[in-house]
Protein backbone atom coordinates (compact mmCIF):
# COMPACT_ATOMS: atom_id res chain seq x y z
CA UNK A 1 0.00 0.00 0.00
CA UNK A 2 1.37 3.37 -0.91
CA UNK A 3 2.00 5.93 1.81
CA UNK A 4 0.80 8.80 -0.34
CA UNK A 5 2.27 11.88 -1.97
CA UNK A 6 3.49 13.41 1.27
CA UNK A 7 6.04 10.63 1.69
CA UNK A 8 5.56 10.08 5.43
CA UNK A 9 3.10 8.36 7.71
CA UNK A 10 0.61 10.87 9.08
CA UNK A 11 0.68 11.61 12.79
CA UNK A 12 -2.55 11.15 14.72
CA UNK A 13 -4.59 14.18 15.63
CA UNK A 14 -5.06 17.46 13.84
CA UNK A 15 -2.50 20.18 14.43
CA UNK A 16 -3.24 23.88 14.11
CA UNK A 17 -1.41 23.81 10.77
CA UNK A 18 -3.67 21.01 9.54
CA UNK A 19 -6.79 22.95 10.48
CA UNK A 20 -5.55 26.15 8.87
CA UNK A 21 -4.67 24.36 5.64
CA UNK A 22 -8.05 22.63 5.62
CA UNK A 23 -9.81 25.97 6.11
CA UNK A 24 -7.73 27.55 3.34
CA UNK A 25 -8.56 24.72 0.93
CA UNK A 26 -12.23 25.06 1.88
CA UNK A 27 -12.23 28.82 1.34
CA UNK A 28 -10.63 28.57 -2.09
CA UNK A 29 -12.83 25.72 -3.27
CA UNK A 30 -15.91 27.27 -1.68
CA UNK A 31 -15.37 30.27 -3.96
CA UNK A 32 -14.84 27.89 -6.90
CA UNK A 33 -18.04 26.07 -5.97
CA UNK A 34 -19.96 29.35 -6.03
CA UNK A 35 -18.86 30.23 -9.55
CA UNK A 36 -18.79 26.66 -10.84
CA UNK A 37 -22.52 26.79 -11.46
CA UNK A 38 -21.92 29.06 -14.46
CA UNK A 39 -19.50 26.52 -15.97
CA UNK A 40 -21.80 23.67 -14.98
CA UNK A 41 -24.71 25.20 -16.89
CA UNK A 42 -22.70 25.40 -20.13
CA UNK A 43 -23.08 21.67 -20.70
CA UNK A 44 -26.83 21.48 -20.07
CA UNK A 45 -27.90 22.12 -23.69
CA UNK A 46 -25.64 19.39 -25.10
CA UNK A 47 -27.64 16.28 -24.11
CA UNK A 48 -29.66 14.83 -21.25
CA UNK A 49 -28.00 15.64 -17.89
CA UNK A 50 -24.72 16.53 -19.62
CA UNK A 51 -23.95 18.92 -16.77
CA UNK A 52 -23.48 15.92 -14.48
CA UNK A 53 -20.09 15.43 -16.14
CA UNK A 54 -18.89 18.51 -14.24
CA UNK A 55 -20.59 17.69 -10.94
CA UNK A 56 -17.45 16.20 -9.42
CA UNK A 57 -15.98 19.63 -8.72
CA UNK A 58 -18.37 19.94 -5.78
CA UNK A 59 -16.61 17.05 -4.05
CA UNK A 60 -13.09 18.39 -4.60
CA UNK A 61 -12.56 19.97 -1.18
CA UNK A 62 -12.80 16.60 0.55
CA UNK A 63 -10.23 14.85 -1.63
CA UNK A 64 -7.76 17.73 -1.96
CA UNK A 65 -7.74 18.37 1.79
CA UNK A 66 -7.10 14.68 2.41
CA UNK A 67 -4.23 14.60 -0.07
CA UNK A 68 -2.58 17.49 1.74
CA UNK A 69 -3.27 16.41 5.33
CA UNK A 70 -4.12 12.66 5.32
CA UNK A 71 -5.70 12.62 8.75
CA UNK A 72 -9.09 11.49 10.09
CA UNK A 73 -11.97 13.91 9.67
CA UNK A 74 -10.26 16.25 7.23
CA UNK A 75 -12.41 15.26 4.24
CA UNK A 76 -15.65 15.92 6.13
CA UNK A 77 -14.42 19.18 7.66
CA UNK A 78 -13.23 20.51 4.30
CA UNK A 79 -16.42 19.66 2.43
CA UNK A 80 -18.71 21.10 5.11
CA UNK A 81 -16.57 24.25 5.39
CA UNK A 82 -16.63 24.74 1.62
CA UNK A 83 -20.42 24.38 1.70
CA UNK A 84 -20.52 27.10 4.38
CA UNK A 85 -18.59 29.41 2.05
CA UNK A 86 -21.21 28.80 -0.64
CA UNK A 87 -23.97 29.65 1.84
CA UNK A 88 -22.14 32.86 2.81
CA UNK A 89 -22.09 33.80 -0.88
CA UNK A 90 -25.87 33.72 -0.77
CA UNK A 91 -26.73 30.25 -2.07
CA UNK A 92 -30.45 29.63 -1.90
CA UNK A 93 -29.91 26.03 -0.80
CA UNK A 94 -29.13 27.05 2.79
CA UNK A 95 -29.06 24.21 5.34
CA UNK A 96 -29.71 21.67 2.60
CA UNK A 97 -26.35 22.59 1.07
CA UNK A 98 -24.63 21.99 4.41
CA UNK A 99 -26.24 18.56 4.63
CA UNK A 100 -24.92 17.74 1.15
CA UNK A 101 -21.46 18.87 2.21
CA UNK A 102 -21.62 16.60 5.26
CA UNK A 103 -22.79 13.49 3.41
CA UNK A 104 -20.47 14.01 0.45
CA UNK A 105 -17.52 14.51 2.78
CA UNK A 106 -18.54 11.43 4.73
CA UNK A 107 -18.60 9.36 1.54
CA UNK A 108 -15.00 10.30 0.76
CA UNK A 109 -13.97 9.97 4.40
CA UNK A 110 -15.16 6.36 4.60
CA UNK A 111 -12.92 5.39 1.69
CA UNK A 112 -9.88 7.02 3.27
CA UNK A 113 -10.70 5.46 6.64
CA UNK A 114 -10.79 2.03 5.00
CA UNK A 115 -7.11 2.51 4.11
CA UNK A 116 -6.31 3.82 7.61
CA UNK A 117 -5.43 7.13 5.96
CA UNK A 118 -2.26 5.59 4.51
CA UNK A 119 -3.13 5.55 0.81
CA UNK A 120 -3.29 8.30 -1.76
CA UNK A 121 -3.11 5.98 -4.74
CA UNK A 122 -4.96 6.82 -7.93
CA UNK A 123 -7.53 4.12 -7.19
CA UNK A 124 -8.14 5.29 -3.62
CA UNK A 125 -8.66 8.94 -4.52
CA UNK A 126 -10.84 8.12 -7.53
CA UNK A 127 -12.95 5.80 -5.36
CA UNK A 128 -13.29 8.55 -2.74
CA UNK A 129 -14.55 10.98 -5.38
CA UNK A 130 -17.03 8.37 -6.60
CA UNK A 131 -18.15 7.68 -3.01
CA UNK A 132 -18.84 11.38 -2.48
CA UNK A 133 -21.02 11.26 -5.60
CA UNK A 134 -22.94 8.29 -4.18
CA UNK A 135 -23.50 10.30 -1.01
CA UNK A 136 -25.03 13.12 -3.01
CA UNK A 137 -27.21 10.60 -4.85
CA UNK A 138 -28.57 9.24 -1.56
CA UNK A 139 -29.57 12.73 -0.49
CA UNK A 140 -31.19 13.38 -3.86
CA UNK A 141 -33.23 10.23 -3.25
CA UNK A 142 -34.07 11.34 0.31
CA UNK A 143 -35.26 14.74 -0.87
CA UNK A 144 -37.30 13.06 -3.65
CA UNK A 145 -35.33 14.70 -6.46
CA UNK A 146 -35.27 11.37 -8.29
CA UNK A 147 -39.00 10.61 -8.22
CA UNK A 148 -39.68 11.69 -11.81
CA UNK A 149 -36.72 9.87 -13.34
CA UNK A 150 -37.21 6.74 -15.38
CA UNK A 151 -34.75 3.92 -14.77
CA UNK A 152 -32.54 4.77 -17.75
CA UNK A 153 -32.55 8.44 -16.78
CA UNK A 154 -31.53 7.59 -13.22
CA UNK A 155 -28.69 5.37 -14.40
CA UNK A 156 -27.47 7.92 -16.94
CA UNK A 157 -27.62 10.86 -14.53
CA UNK A 158 -25.88 9.22 -11.59
CA UNK A 159 -23.53 7.18 -13.72
CA UNK A 160 -22.16 10.44 -15.12
CA UNK A 161 -22.04 11.95 -11.63
CA UNK A 162 -20.04 9.05 -10.20
CA UNK A 163 -17.71 9.20 -13.19
CA UNK A 164 -17.28 12.94 -12.71
CA UNK A 165 -16.56 12.45 -9.01
CA UNK A 166 -13.86 9.90 -9.77
CA UNK A 167 -12.24 12.06 -12.47
CA UNK A 168 -12.58 15.62 -11.15
CA UNK A 169 -12.61 15.15 -7.37
CA UNK A 170 -10.33 12.15 -7.64
CA UNK A 171 -7.83 12.23 -10.47
CA UNK A 172 -7.77 15.98 -11.09
CA UNK A 173 -7.24 16.76 -7.39
CA UNK A 174 -4.47 14.15 -7.28
CA UNK A 175 -2.72 15.91 -10.18
CA UNK A 176 -3.15 19.25 -8.39
CA UNK A 177 -1.78 17.86 -5.12
CA UNK A 178 1.27 16.45 -6.90
CA UNK A 179 1.82 19.81 -8.59
CA UNK A 180 1.77 21.48 -5.19
CA UNK A 181 4.21 18.86 -3.95
CA UNK A 182 6.65 19.77 -6.72
CA UNK A 183 6.55 23.43 -5.69
CA UNK A 184 7.64 22.48 -2.19
CA UNK A 185 4.54 24.00 -0.58
CA UNK A 186 3.44 20.71 0.94
CA UNK A 187 6.82 20.20 2.64
CA UNK A 188 5.51 22.56 5.32
CA UNK A 189 2.95 19.91 6.21
CA UNK A 190 5.25 16.88 6.19
CA UNK A 191 6.17 15.44 9.60
CA UNK A 192 9.95 15.25 10.12
CA UNK A 193 11.29 11.89 8.94
CA UNK A 194 14.29 9.87 10.13
CA UNK A 195 16.16 11.14 7.08
CA UNK A 196 15.56 14.72 8.20
CA UNK A 197 16.98 14.00 11.66
CA UNK A 198 20.02 12.28 10.16
CA UNK A 199 20.65 15.34 8.01
CA UNK A 200 20.73 17.51 11.12
CA UNK A 201 23.45 15.29 12.61
CA UNK A 202 25.49 15.28 9.41
CA UNK A 203 28.56 17.52 9.83
CA UNK A 204 28.39 18.48 6.16
CA UNK A 205 25.19 20.41 6.93
CA UNK A 206 26.68 22.39 9.82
Amino acid sequence: MRQGIMGAQPRKGLRLTDILVTVLVSLVLGVVYHFWGSVYNLLKPLFFEADELLYGMWFAAATLAYLLIRKPGVAIIAEVAAAHVEVLFGSGWGLTLLMYGLIQGLGAELVFAATRYRSSSTFTVALAGAAAAVGSMLLDFFYSYTDDLQTWMFLAKYGMRVFSGAVIAGLLMLVLAKALERTGVTSLLRPASQKDYEALDDSRHV
